[in-house]
């Protein structure tokens, strides 16, 4: 579980003080996909960073699975990402000297509670990833980087799937295949997950939408 205590994120611009995020209460539950939707520079990427423990709020407070990360110190919190949160990033951040194949073994050095290997290549099998397992980033498209990330994030077992424009450089068959297993994925290993997407195509798999406007959450319809 996810949540949101009166939290506000503000940056210093010069003289001005600006709210990215604005007074935000909100809980978002195991089992539930949600959508975030908005304009570039409305506070969607700074919600995401804070949901995902990469950055504190400048006034309030987050909850990851009961967790209060205001106070965790800089050790604390990687354990915690490490251990809860799994990030999707446009930029696949894989490593460059590693094949696909090595990528996971690399995680489960780090993590082990990690998917059995038979669940990966299932995974990988849903993806269309088994033929690159032995390639490098170098030798694959940006598509089939963006769903080697896809399946990193999920291999690691996390209980909160943030997903930064996920589809962001997949077609569209690849892209409602990716939402699929998401959602799938979200179900039944009862995972919170939650897209930021400009992709309004991607929200009929979602449980519910929000809109941010100005760094105000709104939940639409």
């Amino acid at each position: 579980m996810l949540k949101f205590e009166n939290v506000i994120k503000s940056f210093k611009d010069g003289d001005q003080t600006i709210e990215a995020v604005k007074n935000t209460s909100i809980i978002f539950n195991k089992g539930e996909c949600i959508a975030i939707i908005g304009p570039s520079g409305s506070g969607k990427s700074t919600f995401l960073t804070i949901a995902g423990a990469l950055q504190t709020p400048t006034e309030g407070d987050v909850k990851i699975n009961g967790q209060s990360i205001s106070g965790m110190n800089s050790k604390e919190l990687a354990h915690l990402r490490l251990n809860e949160i799994g990030f999707i990033l446009q930029a696949s951040n894989l490593v460059p000297f590693l094949s696909v194949k090595q990528q996971f073994q690399l995680l489960k050095k780090s993590k082990k509670d990690v998917m059995a290997d038979s669940e990966l290549d299932e995974l990988f099998e849903k993806l269309s990833l088994k033929k690159v397992k032995d390639q490098l980033p170098s030798e694959i498209s940006g598509g089939q980087k963006q769903r080697v990330a896809i399946a990193k994030s999920l291999y690691t077992n996390p209980s909160i799937i943030l997903a930064d424009e996920p589809t962001a450089s997949l077609d569209t068959e690849n892209a409602l295949k990716v939402m699929q297993i998401l959602k799938e994925e979200t179900e039944q290993r009862m995972k919170t997950c939650i897209i930021v997407t400009h992709d309004e195509r991607l929200t009929e798999y979602c449980d519910a939408v929000y809109k941010m406007t100005d760094g105000i959450l709104e939940k639409q319809g």
